[in-house]
């Protein structure tokens, strides 16, 4: 009963605040569903009791606030189903449509005693920034921007964004490093969360590190193992797939066994699924280029063993052309000879004179024609070792001669390239990989050389 001062009736505090709970309790007999912002959900893990703070915006601006109570066991049960149904757990910032009842409390003033979440409304919302973000990106033109970049040849220096003690990370290292082919690799990591919500900006921070030394990679690689498809609404984000659909490298992306793909995975030059994979895909570009190699050069050296063969049988068959030759004319010679005797013996000292003077004659053609054969002969040998030599690709490399391919094709003429396109120059002692800057005109810009034997010659 209220106090009588001053002819003024006059109340305590305590009749007041119990009055205000009194008449809460009679207005609000059921519980209700609100939907707001869990602008920041204050668990507190010694307690297991959470105390969120709930509001709701209109404009940016805060229009509600109230604090809420979620009690230890509540917590544990729609923690739990809410993970299992959005692949998130309650966080900041989120969305949720809740049952509450509104209780006010003398002491701790007026609150929300939450009772159930829906994750469906939530998963709702996450599907909503999705798909908002997917269309910004199409709108905005850029959504396939990274795919259209061009991965080098050879791709072996890779910028690397993940946790440096991750599974995913040591399995990607391991399959890089120990790759059956001996491929060799240069990779960089660059730490930074994968999950939660401050992924994003770690992500955004170690991409504008990369964007810098761009020059010194030709990839970009971000790898993520284990944990299923938890935490991974981060890659949903705008302003990161944003800035990977506008990377100048290409992405590839290996963020776990996701059977929802993500939006990041989207916008990527390459998705994975898994690190492995990722290096999987690496070592299989090596592959692609040495496998045709091999045959190339294997092509060249049976060209070459045919080309010996077909001269050492020519230079036989010539050989035995000679002999006979010189036995024909050994025997015509003898004949000769023989006749000039019996000559000599069954006619006079004049025969005998006549035959030695033919005899003579006959042996200085013979002679003769014995020289000029074995010159012409030799010459002709002379001709196809300098041809043979010739068709040695160390000595035509060693003159100048060099080969020229795109996209693993050699190229004829500079028509065949376009701006922009990147060109493998193989010479005698490496590689030079160059950027066309005009269709007419190749203006070089080496790279590195890479050692290998040159295949398809053409003149520089």
């Amino acid at each position: 009963m209220p106090d009588n001062i001053n002819n003024k009736h006059v109340f305590s505090l305590l009749e007041v605040t119990q009055s205000i709970e009194r008449t809460i309790s009679n207005k609000y007999t059921n519980s209700i569903w609100v939907k707001a912002e869990l602008l920041k959900l204050n668990h507190y893990p010694k307690s297991g009791h959470c105390y969120p703070d709930l509001v709701e915006k209109s404009d940016g601006k805060v229009v509600a606030q109230i604090r809420a109570n979620l009690w230890k066991d509540d917590y544990q049960q729609i923690n739990k189903i809410f993970l299992e149904t959005t692949k998130e757990p309650l966080k900041d910032g989120i969305n949720i449509l809740f049952n509450a009842r509104i209780k006010y409390h003398p002491v701790h003033g007026l609150a929300l005693q939450i009772l159930d979440i829906d994750p469906n409304y939530t998963l709702g919302d996450m599907i909503r920034e999705k798909l908002e973000t997917i269309g910004k990106l199409k709108e905005e033109k850029i959504f396939d921007r990274n795919k259209s970049l061009k991965l080098p040849l050879l791709p072996k220096r890779i910028a690397v964004i993940s946790v440096e003690t991750s599974k995913g990370y040591s399995d990607f290292r391991n399959k890089i490093d120990i790759n059956p082919f001996g491929y060799r690799f240069f990779y960089m990591l660059f730490p930074s969360l994968l999950q939660g919500d401050k992924a994003v900006n770690d992500m955004l921070k170690q991409l504008a590190r990369i964007r810098k030394v761009k020059d010194y990679f030709d990839l970009v690689a971000i790898i993520r193992g284990g944990g299923g498809d938890v935490g991974l609404n981060c890659y949903d984000n705008y302003n990161l797939a944003k800035e990977i659909a506008l990377f100048p490298l290409p992405v590839l992306t290996g963020i776990g066994h996701s059977t929802n793909e993500t939006v990041v995975q989207m916008v990527a030059y390459k998705n994975n699924i898994t690190p492995t994979d990722v290096a999987d895909y690496l070592i299989q570009q090596f592959h692609n280029f040495k496998v045709p190699l091999d045959e190339r050069e294997k092509k060249i050296i049976e060209f070459a063993q045919q080309i010996l063969k077909d001269q050492s049988d020519f230079l036989m068959t010539s050989g035995n052309s000679i002999i006979r030759e010189f036995k024909f004319l050994l025997d015509k010679s003898k004949k000769s000879l023989s006749d000039s005797q019996s000559s000599i013996r069954n006619n006079s000292a004049n025969i005998l004179k006549v035959n030695r003077t033919g005899l003579s004659q006959h042996t200085k053609m013979f002679t003769i024609q014995l020289k000029n054969l074995i010159h012409q002969k030799s010459s002709n040998l002379t001709q196809l070792e300098n041809h043979i030599r010739m068709l040695d690709p160390t000595n035509v490399l060693k003159r100048g001669y060099s080969i020229t391919w795109l996209n693993n094709k050699a190229i004829l003429s500079p028509d065949e390239a376009k701006k922009g396109d990147i060109l493998v120059t193989e010479l005698y002692s490496g590689k030079i990989k160059s950027i066309v800057e005009s269709s007419n005109i190749l203006l070089w810009k080496k790279r590195k050389h890479i050692k290998q034997p040159s295949k398809n010659l053409k003149r520089s």
